[in-house]
């Protein structure tokens, strides 16, 4: 089995599922923690459709889709926060998918994409309960960094220079 990684629309059904499958497990993982329960249905409705990535479109930005033996399996995105500095979101491998090295292949061609806008360095949030998520970027060379945002749930802010 082979990966690839190319251009996908934001609003593509493939996009759409992956999109709400991380916010889905990333939603409920944070509910699970603080309040022992999963994420309301309701709530995770209204807050999948207030980010449907209307932002990861060129010339500003990218969306990403990894397909693992021709099944969607990932997703990375880019958006430029000004003109050398892109912010790498929505990175996210399916499950039965993870261990297979198609995280770091999405990351790795995010940051490609994010060249290809014309940046220069990439930047990123992410909670502290997600620790594979902080280990695959400090493993990729992104290293912590003063916060660039006050985005409520983000507690730890990482930068990389593009070479």
């Amino acid at each position: 089995m082979t990966w690839t990684v190319l251009p996908e629309p934001y609003d593509s059904a493939v996009a759409t599922a992956l999109w709400r499958a991380y916010y889905t497990e990333v939603s409920d993982r944070w509910y699970l923690l603080h309040e022992g329960r999963r994420t309301d249905p309701d709530e995770l409705e209204r807050e999948i459709a207030k980010q449907p990535g209307a932002d990861l479109v060129p010339p500003r930005g990218q969306l990403l889709v990894a397909r693992y033996g021709g099944e969607p399996a990932g997703t990375a995105g880019v958006r430029l926060l000004d003109a050398t500095t892109a912010e790498l979101t929505r990175v996210f491998v399916r499950g039965p998918m993870r261990g297979k090295g198609g995280a770091p292949l999405l990351v790795r061609a995010a940051e490609d994409a994010a060249r290809a806008l014309g940046a220069a360095r990439m930047v990123l949030d992410t909670r502290g309960d997600l620790v594979e998520a902080r280990a695959l970027y400090a493993r990729l060379g992104y290293r912590e960094t003063a916060p660039y945002n006050d985005d409520p749930y983000a507690e730890h802010w990482f930068s990389r220079r593009l070479a």
